[in-house]
């Protein structure tokens, strides 16, 4: 063992306590000691801070550790001076300071008392700063959270780009050391080139979290009973949620409280004292969940995180790498489980739409890389691996720890198919991204592909014979298979590798996994999902449900729709109610609906449940907030008072078709509205009686079969509006 080596453990020991040290740390601080540019990729809880900090201590003069998060310098400051004697042996320079505090930084770092300086990369832009830096011994320069620097990473900051510039103003060939806990082989690049640190010493530790469980499900509209049902059933652990709105992590928060789950919401617009409030309930177990946007994490060292839930999926696969990362930190397990829905990512690309092209490109090929990911049918974790540059071995470390894995689906020979998807990249000279290279299989024109002329090859659309899905689930794996990659300077634009040629040349057999088909299952009927297989409501109950409807409409003489819609049945046969307090709470059913015709319906699930010993879901009766109480409280109020509907639908801020919605759900959950003076307004005796005549006789209340009856005699506003008046008469 070598004078360095013995040293290193010696000063390990001295300083933290170790006596051994974690993965990469021993060669990165090796690397550090040696005054040479060292690039670390290390993820969360790897240990990357202890790879600047032991070197620091242990070198003349003061290291600079850049960093955008106060909470996360404050921390680390905080437990240096917790290791030392003196206090002044780590500091923060922000604009936080007072004059005097200041002062004493400067003071300790003239004596050479201090080993470690936290910035912000906006202190280190201010003139004053850089002049008092060029005074004093630098050791090196750490830039923590390196992808900062990257247009292409998950949180990008423009003031980082500008940190090789100041640092020369600060001083000549001062070492820097990068450090990320998340980088895909293209940020890598974007971050040794911007630092000016090609030559760096490049230290890459493995992305894989073998502890982690990773799980995608369809997004319903049922997902908050998802979220409490699997909350429940991992009562008294630690979990995270993360929303992508602020508002909708208020509204979260809240239903988790009324379900008997002790939450607390985290967001940016909330109060600071608020903030750090919830965020120590969370640390010290006053609380279980935290719901929260992204602006939650950050730093947050809590080893025992049990799950991680996106409600939305993340913009890119860093983000939802870096946030499912916070489960499981000590090794124990961590369930990571998202719902997924593609209208949630085209709600993302609209929210893109103001931005400069460059950016919106940049934005789209992320999201596309997310969709892939939720959709792909092969190992979740290969899949997250292969991204962040990194092969998966067979049966590697946690292969069984995944949805797709443990429920595999059904594989076929694609072995022509991928001849075919390599020949046409070959064909096109390897000019476009998947998405095109798939509109030209199935023959799609569009204005870049009659620019390159390709539509007019005998090749254009020779792959007519699948669709565009089954083309882009093929393009994913062969990716992951290594035949294809994506080139990293035209981000996206898809080439043929070395076993892709060899492939062409010496074709072999392929199993195709089919991928998940997540807006069929999102359109089905309410999904449960229990321990990780989806259940569908009571199919056999549902059918007599339909039956006792269709009596008791006979019975009083209204169609059957009027008694109860179809989605409050598949919730009745989901979740047992013999109750009217359980009724309540069936989707659809408030009130006066309950109490109107609630009774047949409880007693025959009641009959039902003890026949067939059903045990009865308790957790599933998901109580709502009231939070739009307020709401329609008001449009009741007003619509009694008579005011004119565009009035009180403007005086909420709400266009007509989101109004008329509002005033459907009162009159369905069985509570009277009376807006016949309105009606009159709008249609004459003749047209009122004509269309309650067809509600009378009609077998459903769908508004798109009566629009085909009336063949352009009446618009969708007049029908949703009568409808209303009609099931407030009939039914309520």
């Amino acid at each position: 063992m070598s004078l360095v080596e013995i040293d290193l453990y010696k000063e390990l020991k001295k300083h933290f306590g170790f006596g051994q040290f974690k993965g990469l740390q021993e060669e990165v601080i090796k690397s550090i000691i040696s005054n040479k540019n060292t690039f670390v990729i290390m993820p969360t809880g790897g240990g990357k801070s202890l790879c600047y900090q032991l070197p620091a201590l242990m070198k003349e003069g003061t290291a600079i550790v850049v960093s955008p998060l106060i909470a996360l310098m404050k921390n680390q400051v905080d437990a240096l001076r917790g290791i030392s004697s003196q206090d002044g042996i780590a500091h923060v320079l922000n604009s936080s300071l007072t004059k005097a505090e200041t002062r004493q930084v400067k003071e300790d770092i003239t004596n050479g008392i201090t080993k470690l300086l936290y910035v912000a990369p906006e202190s280190l832009t201010k003139e004053e700063n850089v002049a008092f830096l060029r005074t004093v011994q630098i050791s090196f320069m750490a830039v923590d959270e390196a992808h900062c620097i990257s247009e292409w990473g998950h949180d990008f900051r423009p003031e980082y780009r500008n940190l090789k510039n100041i640092i020369g103003k600060i001083g000549d060939n001062i070492p820097i050391i990068g450090l990320t806990a998340t980088a895909t082989p293209k940020v890598q690049e974007d971050i040794l080139k911007n630092l000016g640190m090609t030559d760096a010493n490049t230290f890459k530790a493995s992305f894989n979290r073998p502890n982690l469980y990773y799980e995608v499900r369809p997004k319903t509209k049922d997902v908050d009973a998802d979220i409490i049902r699997f909350i429940k059933q991992n009562q008294g652990k630690s979990g995270i949620v993360y929303c992508l709105s602020r508002k909708r992590v208020e509204e979260l928060a809240q239903v988790l409280q009324v379900n008997g789950i002790n939450a607390v919401p985290y967001h940016a617009g909330l109060d600071p004292k608020k903030r750090a409030k919830h965020q120590d309930m969370f640390l010290m177990e006053d609380c279980d969940v935290v719901v929260a946007t992204i602006a939650f994490g950050m730093g947050i060292d809590k080893p025992d995180v049990r799950f991680v839930i996106h409600h939305d999926i993340p913009k890119s696969i860093e983000s939802y790498y870096q946030e499912t990362g916070r489960a499981g930190r000590d090794g124990g397990e961590g369930h990571c489980l998202a719902f997924y829905a593609y209208k949630d990512i085209e709600k993302l690309e609209k929210f893109m739409s103001g931005k400069p092209v460059a950016e919106q490109e940049i934005g789209h090929a992320l999201l596309q890389e997310v969709v892939a990911y939720a959709e792909t049918s092969i190992s979740r974790r290969k899949f997250i691996l292969h991204y962040f540059g990194e092969e998966f071995p067979e049966n590697g470390e946690g292969a069984d720890m995944d949805d797709n894995v443990r429920n595999p689906k059904k594989k076929v020979e694609a072995q022509d198919q991928v001849v075919e998807l390599l020949q046409t990249i070959k064909n096109t000279k390897q000019t476009y991204k998947s998405r095109n290279v798939v509109n030209v299989l199935v023959g799609t024109e569009n204005a870049l592909i009659k620019s390159h002329k390709t539509h007019l090859q005998p090749f254009f659309g020779s792959g007519k014979s699948h669709d565009d899905k089954y083309w882009m689930a093929l393009i994913r794996q062969v990716l992951v298979a290594g035949l294809l990659r994506k080139d990293i300077e035209t981000y996206g634009v898809i080439k043929l590798t070395d076993a892709g040629l060899a492939f062409l040349e010496n074709p072999e057999s392929f199993m195709m996994t089919e991928d998940h088909d997540f807006a069929q299952a999102a359109d089905s009927s309410i999904i449960t999902a229990s321990k990780g297989n989806g259940a569908v409501a009571d199919q056999k109950l549902m059918g007599m449900l339909k039956d006792l409807r269709k009596k008791v409409a006979k019975r009083l003489g209204v169609p059957p729709f009027v008694v109860f819609q179809d989605p409050s049945l598949e919730d009745m046969a989901l979740k047992y109610p013999i109750s009217l307090e359980e009724m309540k709470n069936i989707h659809g059913v408030g009130d006066g609906k309950a109490k109107k015709y609630g009774k047949d319906f409880i007693e025959f699930i009641k009959k039902y449940v003890d026949e067939n010993d059903i045990v009865r879901p308790d957790d599933l009766v998901v109580k709502s907030t009231g939070m739009n109480s307020g709401l329609k409280l008001y449009i009741i109020q007003s619509v009694d008072r008579k005011l004119p509907l565009d009035d009180i639908a403007a005086a909420k801020g709400l266009a007509m078709p989101d109004f008329i919605k509002e005033m459907e759900q009162i009159v369905y959950s069985g509570t009277k509205l009376n807006i016949s003076y309105w009606i009159d307004e709008v249609l004459d005796e003749d047209q009122q009686e004509e269309i309650h005549e067809y509600f009378l006789e009609s077998e459903n209340d769908k508004i798109s079969a009566a629009l085909e009856e009336f063949d352009g005699d009446y618009d969708d506003e007049e029908l949703r509006l009568y409808r209303i008046k009609f099931i407030s008469e009939v039914a309520n």
